[in-house]
């Protein structure tokens, strides 16, 4: 019994571990496009409030994007870039 358990919590602590792995590899690609859209926000001399008014988001939407906070759809990728005036491929070269 003692070894079932044993080894029943060492598989459950593998999979945390890999979860925990998958997470970051995931959230990594935000915080590419997050730096990037302030990167060019900030080139631009644009606040998160006029960069949101001008993609037609809202301000706390912009910043949450710029802290890899939210995972956006491609739809508020084109919004972002057009705000930006740039191509939406330009947003992927990190």
């Amino acid at each position: 019994m003692y070894y079932a358990t044993y080894s029943m919590l060492t598989i459950l602590h593998t999979i945390s571990i890999i979860r925990k792995k998958l997470v970051n590899v995931d959230k990594s690609i935000l915080v590419l496009f997050g730096n990037k859209v302030s990167k060019l926000r900030k080139d631009l001399n644009l606040s998160q409030e006029e960069l949101a008014f001008k993609s037609g988001l809202h301000r706390t939407y912009i910043g949450m994007i710029e802290r890899a906070e939210r995972n956006i759809t491609l739809l508020n990728i084109e919004k972002i870039a057009k705000g930006l005036g740039v191509s939406i491929d330009e947003l992927f070269r990190f």
